[in-house]
């Protein structure tokens, strides 16, 4: 087994601490303008109040904060400048990680062009001495040593923005920003793209207070689907309703999860709201969130004391075979299927559509768990890692690895099915070396992607992936034991090596038991006389 890594433990993946549901406002001509008039204010507001945030970096505190917080309430409102300033908080702590994460990416380009520039040209790769392969020409070489000093050079200017406490942020988008520049390539003209970048610069999010009407003050949604929000102090004239409110002529009934939300709002309890605006379709949607007190984590010998379905997550289709306890594939395998080219809502909705079958499918076997591979493609795309197999490389980018494990976890939460997560090493390999051929029949074809999936559930049970652990032996005694391990050591019957248990049915007996027990010639089975006559010839001598 040398040159292969350490398999990692499985465990159950944690659910979900929060829950966002989304519906459509239907406003009309009126409701339209105003909140593009408050959103368009307070988007400035915000914009403002992110720039002071950054321009502070490392040096903010608390009292900054409170500076910043009073400095928009004059302008806004108390509730409205605190969740200005939360939000720029929170997207200056999200682009510090997001730094972090490509400094790291960085780094590990670096070595990687540093490593294969430090072997010969045309050298092959040599996994059990740790040695990558080298470039193919002298071309290429020099290439990549001119790409490793731009790599080192950006890095440092990374390195210098983060112990400086500088971040850089594009509020409504980077990919949008640069669209402004090639307006033709992207179909669009100037003032539509100034439509949707108004519209993305917009700010009408709330967050929610317990103990208020309704759980929320500044935008408020009964139980009957009335939507009212609080209008910043400069725009109190655009208020329809007493204490400076404006009510939506549009109402709002969230039809996923409705139970839950009236459970809360009925008590008062946060809920937090944001309306947005897409210009694409020109529909205003409208988008509860909460947060849930934290469950207890399902231990892993209870999620799988039912069995569990192994999924194999591909590029086009989602491969699941459903195992039992003891590692055996039941039934036949299945495969679900989505498309994930197109646009991002496309995209989204198809990954949906095939966790929904999976989780449905799950529900049919009687399984309580889903065991899914641990993947992550970070560095997926390095051309120092897959070479030039630009298809390759496309397709392992494509892989929507973090959002398919995230809506998977939140969606089977719902439906009471744990998410094991497993080592994601040689599964694919050990699951077509040991399963495929086995299983494939003259009706059947097994892919090697269905194999892949009995290798994640039988790794999740505890299983090793191989059916056999030893080869044939060479004749039909017990000496050699049973080459099958589909039971754990403590299940009784298993299909182990035979205990040797005294007694007639196994036609041996301890000393001093059975017929013959008195009978000294019987003991000595090497050396078992015939018959005990008198007449029997005694050995002649080998000399007189």
């Amino acid at each position: 087994m040398g040159g292969l890594r350490e398999v990692v433990a499985s465990f159950v993946v944690p659910g979900p601490a929060g829950v966002a549901i989304r519906d459509r406002l239907r406003v009309s001509d009126a409701d339209a303008e105003v909140l593009t008039e408050v959103g368009v204010y307070l988007g400035s507001l915000a914009a403002g109040d992110l720039a002071e945030r950054s321009r502070q970096g490392l040096g903010h505190d608390a009292a900054s904060w409170a500076v910043r917080k009073r400095s928009l309430t004059g302008r806004s409102s108390a509730r409205w400048a605190g969740s200005i300033t939360k939000a720029s908080h929170d997207q200056w702590a999200l682009a510090r990680r997001g730094q972090a994460a490509h400094m790291a990416w960085l780094r590990g380009q670096i070595a990687s062009i540093e490593a294969r520039l430090a072997r010969p040209l045309g050298a092959k790769a040599d996994k059990r001495a740790g040695l990558v392969r080298g470039y193919a020409s002298r071309a290429e070489w020099h290439a990549k040593s001119r790409r490793l000093q731009m790599l080192k050079a950006r890095l440092a200017g990374v390195e210098a923005d983060r112990a400086a406490g500088r971040v850089r942020v594009v509020r409504g988008g980077k990919r949008l920003a640069n669209t402004r520049h090639h307006l033709a390539a992207a179909g669009l003209d100037e003032q539509a793209w100034r439509e949707r970048w108004q519209a993305e610069r917009m700010f009408l999010a709330a967050d929610g207070e317990s103990g208020k009407r309704f759980g929320n003050e500044t935008i408020r949604v009964s139980d009957t689907g009335q939507v009212s929000l609080k209008l910043p102090a400069p725009l109190a004239r655009l208020a329809n309703a007493p204490h400076g409110r404006y009510v939506l002529d549009a109402t709002v009934a969230f039809r996923h999860r409705r139970q839950e939300w009236l459970d809360r709002i009925t008590v008062n309890r946060a809920v937090a709201y944001r309306i947005h605006h897409d210009v694409v379709r020109g529909r205003w949607y409208i988008t509860a969130s909460w947060q849930r007190a934290a469950a207890a984590t399902l231990p892993l010998e209870a999620a799988l004391a039912r069995g569990v379905v192994g999924v194999d997550m591909n590029d086009d289709h989602l491969a699941a075979w459903h195992l039992d306890v003891h590692g055996n594939p039941i039934g036949e395998p299945q495969r679900f299927f989505y498309n994930l080219t197109g646009t991002a809502q496309h995209r989204d909705a198809q990954i949906r559509h095939a966790l929904t079958r999976v989780l449905h499918h799950a529900r049919r076997c009687g399984a309580a768990a889903i065991a899914i591979e641990d993947l992550d493609f970070s560095d997926g795309t390095s051309r120092e890692k897959h070479g030039r197999n630009k298809r390759f490389r496309r397709l392992i980018s494509r892989f929507p690895t973090a959002k398919l494990k995230a809506r998977l976890v939140s969606m089977a939460a719902e439906q009471d099915i744990a998410i094991v997560a497993v080592d994601p090493a040689y599964t694919s390999r050990w699951g077509a070396q040991h399963w495929q051929q086995p299983l494939t029949t003259t009706t059947r074809k097994i892919s090697r992607h269905d194999a892949a999936s009995i290798a994640i559930g039988r790794r999740a049970l505890g299983h090793p992936i191989r059916r056999r652990t030893t080869p044939p032996p060479p004749h039909q005694s017990d000496g050699a034991g049973h080459r099958t391990v589909q039971a754990r050591p403590d299940t009784r019957r298993r299909e182990g090596t035979r205990p040797h248990v005294p007694g007639p049915r196994t036609r041996c007996a301890p000393p001093g038991h059975g017929a013959k027990a008195g009978d000294q010639g019987a003991q000595h089975r090497s050396e078992h006389p015939a018959e005990h006559a008198f007449w029997q010839q005694d050995s002649l001598p080998l000399s007189l």
